[in-house]
């Protein structure tokens, strides 16, 4: 086996499962909030958005299963945790997410004279019906699909990228948002959902490896390190260049998720490269819309032992009613869920990467960590807890519990 080539395969797939069309819509818009503090937000947004994902993979190489992921607090919290995930990434926020993006940014802008609301419903119906037609009947379209508009898209970005350096679009204003810009754009890298996605990802990356006889956990954990590295090196160099072209239109503050990344397209490219860019972005939603809906599927069909086509119907309907919402919409409904949930997630990833075996400390870092994030989400006055102005309230009571952790027996 050629260790190298081996290496730069597997850091070409991570990139490849973690780069999608979604991802291109908030770093612009991150830019655009922050203006000339770009920098420091984008370092924020790139450990939640970039490093949390790779190190979620690597705690694989500790837990080995799903079913072990979370199993040392419980095995109901372990189920409750993983469907939890699932119904996120999958009907409540990502799926809609791939519905209204392809209207905002591959349809709106074909039929500019259209009924906004009608195009919308219309738009939804025929993607979702789309949608649910390949998941049923298992076509590789979504497959080819993915082949070649991935390579498209980085070369459009590519090239609004350069453009956008050569020829600056625009100017950066002062920041308006108040406090920390780093954790600003750390809590903002929570939308890409990829962290989240990495706990379920994470099994498959390992059984991967194994089957190439790669079954010692040091040597996945050397393979995952550099794959992660050129993997970090291709998301980090999109997310800060989409993050830094946001910042040179920072006063047009009023534009949404999906004109914010379309207007930096135009303005580089012009009309056509803003809706070839659009339709490109649109076509790659398809394709993750169809691998989410069938994920979904088949877990809720073992989980509660019901028909696989029945949950997939169930899932495209219920995606195409909220995708209507709109994507601004869909982005605020997750905010406070992605609050409580990204916390837990993180402390169960370093717990594991960490290879603690003390339940005590499993069950008080998470529960802590879980009391406080819903606390914060609640509103509760959390000031008297360091760093919570930064919105880490959870960071310093989940130290401490690890520490009580660590001294009770029972």
């Amino acid at each position: 086996m050629n260790k190298k080539k081996e290496i730069i395969v597997l850091g070409l797939a991570l990139f490849a499962m973690f780069f999608g069309a979604g991802n291109l819509l908030f770093p612009p818009s991150l830019g655009v909030a922050v203006g000339t503090s770009w920098f420091i937000a984008g370092i924020g947004f790139f450990l939640t958005g970039v490093g949390l994902p790779l190190l979620g993979i690597l705690a694989f190489t500790k837990v080995g299963s799903l079913e072990e992921f979370a199993n040392k607090v419980s095995f109901k919290f372990n189920k409750i945790y993983l469907t939890t995930l699932i119904l996120v990434i999958g009907p409540l926020f990502a799926i809609p997410r791939t519905g209204s993006t392809t209207f905002e940014m591959g349809v709106l802008p074909l039929f500019n004279g259209a009924d906004p609301k009608v195009l919308a419903i219309v738009s939804s119906v025929i993607f979702f019906g789309v949608t649910l037609f390949l998941v049923l009947n298992e076509s590789k379209v979504t497959d080819v699909l993915g082949k070649f508009l991935t390579p498209i898209i980085l070369i459009i970005l590519a090239l609004i990228t350069i453009l956008g350096f050569i020829n600056p679009i625009g100017e950066s204003v002062v920041s308006k948002i108040q406090g920390s810009q780093f954790s600003y754009g750390f809590i903002n890298g929570y939308q890409t959902m990829d962290a989240l996605a990495s706990v379920l990802f994470g099994v498959i990356i390992i059984k991967g490896l194994e089957a190439k006889g790669i079954t010692n956990p040091k040597d996945q954990k050397v393979f995952l390190t550099g794959s992660g590295i050129i993997a970090a090196a291709g998301l980090g160099l999109i997310y800060f260049s989409l993050i830094y072209l946001g910042s040179q239109i920072s006063g047009m503050e009023n534009l949404s998720t999906a004109q914010t990344a379309l207007t930096i397209a135009e303005l580089t490219l012009g009309s056509l490269g803003k809706i070839g860019f659009g339709v490109c972005v649109g076509a790659a939603c398809l394709t993750t819309s169809v691998g989410l809906t069938a994920l979904v599927s088949d877990w809720f069909a073992r989980l509660f032992n019901v028909s696989y086509k029945m949950i997939a119907v169930v899932t495209c309907l219920f995606s195409s009613i909220l995708a209507v919402a709109g994507l601004d919409y869909i982005i605020s409904l997750a905010v406070p869920v992605l609050i409580v949930l990204y916390p837990v997630t993180i402390v169960l990833i370093v717990l594991n990467i960490f290879g603690v075996e003390n339940k005590n400390c499993f069950k008080l870092v998470t529960f802590v960590t879980l009391f406080i994030s819903v606390a914060e989400v609640l509103k509760v006055n959390l000031t008297f807890i360091p760093l919570s102005s930064m919105g880490f309230a959870w960071l310093i009571p989940a130290l401490f519990a690890y520490g009580i952790g660590k001294v009770i027996k029972r």
